[in-house]
């Protein structure tokens, strides 16, 4: 039996616990309700998780309750989807990284398990070449019939171009925030965001409803962008800045990172070099470059080639004439080559053979799809 949302929520509002140590109290102590219902004197010997950290939990547990209560008051208002780390439903490629959220908020309509899922990042202050290279990312990818999850974190430059080019490309696309849903940061994308949700897209963050917007938080989100993705790509970076921790942290997660690169003296080419050189990430200069490093092949209907197929004249003739109809009985064939039926048969037999015919129940035939018309 899953446990009650109250307490899911309140695991995760203890200060300086951290999703390592909360994991390390619910498994010490043998269930999520134990850990605000045991004494404290059963909170011993917990590796990794000392003593004052046990004050915390002992002395904070109905305050934290309380504000659990009222964030699931926010959550059922606007609808809101919720990732504890101990449910079937948490994203699998997340559960993989051992400091993932303990848990998470969603509004929106998106499969955070989908089969293909790219994370997208890069500077703040993007050029007109990383606003070319992301579009033509994410739109070669929908082109060439890969419907992968666009990930980002709704910031300026890179992240917001990532976002619509997605949408533009038909494509879902995941904004991961570093403040709680209540808000939207920077103010200026409220639009866009509003836009993501519509197009079947969502918004996720760990952080609750009320919490303070920090610096700090944005660092701490580029786990989830990273641990939700297959890959990471950085479309451009200063030689400093928050896209290469995200490929950093991908990195530690043995996520694939690639990186497109740029002219030497482009300030915002110098992590992706950077990067490249010192064989953090791969190199890529299109759409079909990563498609061809993730083994990923279109997901697209396979174009039928025509068959060279040798044929002698009464084949010729046979083949003609089914060409005048999508499905011929041999009567109707008969008739058109002005050949005996038995002798229409022998010839169907042998096309059938040469792969150019394909039988019918009915005594009917018609032309293989692969057979020039």
């Amino acid at each position: 039996m899953s446990s009650p949302l109250i307490y899911k929520i309140a695991l995760s509002l203890f200060n300086r616990i951290g999703s390592v140590n909360a994991r390390r109290l619910v498994a010490y102590m043998g269930s999520l309700e134990a850990v605000f219902e045991s004494p404290k004197k059963e909170f011993k010997n917990i590796q990794g998780v000392g003593s004052a950290l046990v004050n915390i939990v002992v002395e904070n547990r109905d305050e934290v309750l309380r504000k659990a209560e009222s964030e699931i008051k926010f959550i059922e208002k606007h609808r809101l989807k919720t990732y504890f780390y101990l449910d079937s439903d948490y994203p699998r490629r997340l559960a993989q990284c051992v400091d993932s959220p303990v848990i998470m908020y969603m509004i929106g309509d998106v499969n955070l398990d989908s089969s293909r899922i790219i994370s997208v990042v890069g500077t703040r202050k993007a050029t007109e070449y990383g606003r070319e290279r992301t579009m033509e990312l994410i739109s070669g990818l929908a082109a060439q019939g890969v419907n992968a999850l666009v990930v980002s974190g709704l910031a300026f430059g890179i992240d917001v171009n990532a976002h619509k080019a997605a949408i533009k490309s038909g494509l879902p696309t995941l904004g991961v925030v570093g403040h709680g849903l209540d808000k939207m940061y920077p103010a200026e994308h409220a639009k866009i965001a509003r836009e993501i949700i519509h197009e079947n897209g969502g918004l996720l963050s760990d952080f609750p409803s009320n919490h303070r917007i920090d610096p700090g938080n944005f660092l701490r989100r580029n786990r989830i962008i990273a641990g939700l993705s297959d890959c990471t790509i950085v479309i451009e970076s200063a030689a400093k800045g928050g896209a290469l921790v995200t490929a950093d942290i991908a990195n530690s997660y043995n996520r694939d990172v690639f990186a497109y690169p740029g002219r030497t003296t482009d300030e915002y080419s110098d992590g992706c070099n950077n990067m490249i050189k010192s064989n953090k990430a791969a190199l890529i200069e299109s759409s079909s470059d990563l498609i061809a490093f993730m083994g990923w092949e279109a997901q697209k209907e396979p174009i039928q080639q025509p068959l060279l197929i040798d044929l002698d004249e009464e084949e010729t003739l046979i083949v003609s004439a089914l060409k005048l109809s999508e499905v011929s009985t041999t009567d109707f064939i008969s008739r058109e080559v002005n050949l005996p039926v038995q002798k229409i048969n022998s010839l169907l037999l042998n096309l059938e053979f040469k792969g150019a015919v394909k039988s019918l129940p009915g005594n009917r035939f018609k032309l293989n799809g692969n057979v020039p018309v």
